[in-house]
């Protein structure tokens, strides 16, 4: 049986990310991943980093944070994570009132310009101007979200931590407290077990009688192969509807339906927007479900039309492209904060999940989230407790 101080149960961008902050903090660190080649949140991410949106005091300090540390997270982690910043464009639909939607984002730390149609078409020569009655302006951080991954998980390698492929089907517990993992490749013992298994966290708790208030979409978007068609900013919705869904989906009054499968808790919404990266691909999208299965199947043809259509309303050169559906689940919590610390009902349990826009906060939670593990103070760690919603 294997052992470490820490297991890490999930091997997409939050566990890598915690799994290299744990090593680096001094600790011996097992990361698990049920797939060689992920499917999950990161495999089909866009990778965009909204530093700009953060509301208050903590989510403005942690985005500051995020982009200190992006700066030199490539040299640090001596791997190329395609770090850059690029025009945002957020579109506003031709029956929308733009002064309206300009006002909606006035209490961000750096909020959008309002600008023309025309001038929207100057920072994207893809946009048809006759589909957008105006747009939001910005600047917006990007990474390549699976060689971010990669490169944290080689940076644990280098510190001693170890990646296996194995999928965890339950918690080996002494007594009152868990101190280890059954897998489909073995067992593993650990002081502690921390699962980072987005979409699945839930479930995955749940099997074992551990109530956590960590929800999930099904994102579906359309990804293409290198394309010669060159899409200069990261183009989204102005209203986006995703974070709507989320609120109306993470209510505690509800909280309950999320622990049986077969509901559908609100309308599915879809969100146009598409974003290219350095090697010509460009992922596009999304429709965002809130079906309480993890496993629920789509009907991956109509989807894959659905946002063709609204992509090419906006952007007509993208409808047609070649490209392939893909889905996964994204995992968010009712306040939109992420949940990370110790599971109160058992010890030995922690969660670090829930992530609906990690990009923006997640390495530095990852760093904090580490060093206070390893005993230094965080008074801002209490904030993102599971412990809030007891």
């Amino acid at each position: 049986m294997k052992t470490a101080d820490w297991i890490v149960v999930g091997g997409g961008f939050a566990g890598a990310a915690l799994g290299y902050e744990l090593a680096r903090a001094g600790f011996s660190v097992v990361l698990l991943e049920q797939q060689a080649v992920p499917q999950n949140a990161t495999r089909y991410s866009y990778g965009g980093i909204a530093y700009w949106s953060a509301t208050t005091d903590l989510t403005r300090l942690i985005c500051q944070e995020a982009m200190e540390l992006y700066r030199n997270l490539s040299a640090e982690l001596e791997a190329d994570i395609q770090f850059r910043e690029l025009d945002l464009v957020l579109t506003i639909d031709s029956d929308a009132d733009p002064a309206a939607l300009a006002a909606a984002y006035a209490g961000c730390a750096i909020p959008p310009v309002l600008i023309s149609a025309e001038a929207a078409c100057e920072l994207e020569p893809l946009l048809d101007p006759g589909a957008i009655a105006a747009a939001l302006h910005g600047r917006h951080g990007h990474v390549e979200p699976e060689l971010i991954t990669k490169a944290y998980v080689q940076g644990m390698l280098r510190l001693g931590g170890a990646i296996d492929t194995a999928e965890v089907t339950g918690f080996i517990k002494t007594g009152d407290r868990v101190t280890g993992v059954v897998t489909s490749e073995g067992s593993y013992a650990a002081a502690n077990v921390v699962v980072s298994a987005g979409g699945l966290s839930r479930s995955l708790l749940q099997a074992v009688n551990i109530p956590v208030r960590c929800c999930f979409t099904q994102a579906e978007l359309v990804e293409t192969p290198p394309l010669e068609i060159q899409l200069r900013t990261i183009v989204m919705a102005a209203e986006l509807k995703r974070f709507q869904l989320e609120a109306i989906a993470g209510q505690p009054d509800i909280d309950s339906l999320w622990d049986t499968p077969g509901h559908e808790i609100a309308p599915p919404i879809l969100d146009a927007g598409a974003i290219q990266f350095c090697d010509g691909r460009v992922r596009m999208g999304q429709i965002s479900r809130v079906l309480t299965d993890p496993y629920a199947i789509a009907d991956a043809a109509q989807s894959e039309l659905e946002i063709r259509t609204q992509v090419g309303r906006i952007l007509p050169k993208l409808q047609h492209v070649p490209g392939a559906w893909g889905h996964c689940l994204v995992a968010f919590t009712g306040d939109h904060l992420p949940l990370i610390g110790a599971l109160p009902s058992v010890e030995g349990v922690h969660i670090f999940s829930g992530f609906s826009s990690p990009f923006a906060v997640l390495p530095p939670l990852a760093r904090r989230y580490a060093r206070f593990l390893a005993g230094q103070a965080d008074d801002i760690m209490a904030q993102f407790s599971p412990t809030r919603f007891a």
